[in-house]
């Protein structure tokens, strides 16, 4: 004990200095533990890298970047999805919003008075007072409960497919069918409905519509055209073509005396090839004129054509 006394100093840095070595070893643990753990995660990432190297596609080398050539697909792939999304352009309802009985009154009137006077502009001939597909709806005043939207959609549906219609200036429109969305639709006239219905799967609700109208072949063309060039999304499912004034076929019928040729599931008709082939005619030579080779003539185009409408992102 005296000597403790007579050597405090000593003792001091000496235990001082136990602490210290003490730290100092815990300290270097910690940082050989750190360093174990950091070793074994580079370990780890080198390990990934050498699979991935030896993957195909690889990420690349010094020479070939193929993780920069990916992200450059990708950005191509995205601008190609916003290129066609430019083709999958919603068609507005009529009216737009606030759909009530009293607004789609007066917005069914309007357009079907605007559709009409449209036509008259383009020449295109109309049957009389023609609704377009919506003789039922004209006289109402109240609507089916739930029906309003649809309607509303159906109404600038329709009118977009008109358009397109009387900018090819066709000669003349027969009529559009629809799907039935309203109890009100079950007391139209059959001429203005189909028996399809729309359908919904993971991307899109797709919606059958049947036109029916007389061209020649230029303007019918011009009709495809619009549908293909259109913002929205048109599939033209069917084309039924035969000459303007083949009398109508009953349900089984041939039509026209072709054998072979019946009508179709919503209002065309169906001509296997072997039946549409027209036995073969040699030109004829007028009286010191021309042969005549090919005469045009006017044709009835049934048009069956779905619309596709995207279904909101979730």
């Amino acid at each position: 004990m005296g000597w403790i006394k007579r050597n405090l100093f000593i003792v001091v840095g000496g235990a001082v200095a136990l602490v210290l070595l003490g730290a100092a070893g815990f300290y270097i643990y910690q940082g050989w533990s750190r360093n174990s753990t950091a070793s074994d995660k580079l370990g780890e990432h080198y390990g990934t890298l050498q699979n991935l190297a030896q993957e195909k596609p690889a990420p690349g080398n010094e020479k070939i970047n193929n993780t920069a050539i990916a992200k450059e697909q990708e950005r191509q792939v995205r601008d190609w999805i916003a290129q066609a999304h430019g083709c999958f352009q919603p068609i507005p309802p009529i009216p737009a919003d606030n759909v009530t009985s009293e607004t789609y009154k007066n917005a069914l009137d309007r357009t079907v008075a605007a559709l009409q006077h449209e036509a008259g502009d383009a020449g295109v001939v109309l049957p009389p007072k023609y609704d377009f597909s919506f003789t039922a709806q004209r006289p109402l005043v109240k609507f089916a409960a739930g029906s309003l939207n649809l309607l509303a959609a159906q109404l600038g549906e329709v009118k977009a497919m008109a358009g397109i219609l009387f900018t090819a200036r066709i000669n003349a429109l027969d009529g559009f069918q629809r799907v039935r969305v309203s109890e009100d639709d079950l007391t139209g006239p059959q001429s203005d409905y189909l028996d399809g219905h729309s359908t919904t799967n993971a991307l899109a609700v797709l919606t059958p519509y049947v036109v029916t109208f007389r061209s020649f072949s230029p303007e019918f063309a011009r009709v495809l055209a619009g549908f293909a060039n259109s913002s929205n999304a048109f599939i033209v499912k069917s084309i039924n073509v035969q000459p303007a004034g083949a009398a109508a076929a009953g349900p089984g019928d041939a039509v026209a005396g072709v054998p072979g040729r019946y009508p179709g599931a919503y209002g065309g008709y169906f001509q296997p090839p072997a039946a549409a082939a027209a036995p073969a005619t040699l030109p004829t030579v007028g009286r010191g004129g021309l042969p005549v080779v090919l005469k045009e003539q006017l044709l009835r185009i049934t048009l069956e054509v779905q619309l596709v409408k995207l279904l909101p992102k979730s």
